[in-house]
């Protein structure tokens, strides 16, 4: 695999399975030193003892990402792992819950809105305070074509990934003068061990005949095209929505 992100300090939130191992995983790989985080040490330590285990350098920061404070300390931690140096952001960390309308409880929206999308305000201020203005920085969001497309039952889940979108426009215009690019990426459904409770062999064949490239996306697609918009190779892109979802969105009506 390709160094491209040699010598770079990268933070993937939620990265103790699916989407976000994957991407820690690949980013070791490509030179990254990863920063693993999610919410226990029984979820972190396997995937900083897999990265090791390959050669890659990798470090795990236990913390609960869903405040404030928890965020920027997860952050803090990462340029210090880092000599003092912080590059790249994966905001990838969420907590989802679907319901029907008459069904949707305050503590499900307050929960989702704390890890899916404040955490990702508050992540883009310790981003600028820590992030080099001359080197700058990047920073991914994991959305979803929820934000473009929605099923029932899916009301406060597209309306965040909605807003990641909208969040990730707005901080690109404004740091671009920092030099920091904020891009998101919008997977389709992705087998995870995270989706399981939403899937079955029905529901995935329906959406594979949907899909011109026939098939579900992997953890895979999706961590690789979170590496290229933290690489150089994407040195002059941002604000961006990437859809990650073998064409599905934009060839069914």
């Amino acid at each position: 695999m390709h160094q491209d992100l040699q010598g770079r300090v990268a933070l993937v939130t939620g990265a103790g399975a699916g989407i976000g191992r994957e991407t820690a995983c690949q980013m070791a790989a490509r030179g990254a030193v990863v920063c693993v985080n999610d919410l226990k040490e029984e979820f972190v330590a396997p995937v900083v003892e897999a990265i090791r285990a390959d050669g890659g350098q990798a470090f795990g920061i236990v913390q609960n990402i869903a405040s404030r404070e928890g965020i920027r300390e997860a952050i803090q931690r990462a340029a210090e792992h880092g000599g003092g140096r912080f590059d790249i952001l994966v905001n990838n960390a969420a907590w989802v819950r679907y319901q029907a309308i008459p069904d949707i409880l305050p503590e499900t929206v307050e929960r989702m809105l704390d890890v899916g999308f404040r955490s990702v305000i508050w992540s883009l201020q310790e981003a600028v305070a820590v992030m080099d203005p001359e080197r700058g920085g990047a920073i991914v969001n994991v959305a979803s074509v929820a934000a473009l497309r929605s099923a029932p039952n899916s009301v406060v889940y597209s309306g965040i990934k909605s807003g990641i979108l909208g969040i990730t426009r707005a901080a690109a215009a404004e740091l671009g003068a920092r030099r920091i690019r904020v891009n998101a990426v919008c997977p389709s459904a992705v087998p995870t061990e995270g989706t399981q409770r939403n899937r079955n062999a029905e529901r995935d064949a329906a959406r594979i005949a949907r899909t011109p490239l026939g098939r579900l996306g992997t953890v895979e697609d999706i961590a690789r095209a979170i590496c290229f918009l933290a690489s150089d190779e994407a040195g002059f892109i941002t604000a961006q929505a990437l859809t990650v979802d073998g064409g599905v969105t934009l060839t069914n009506i």
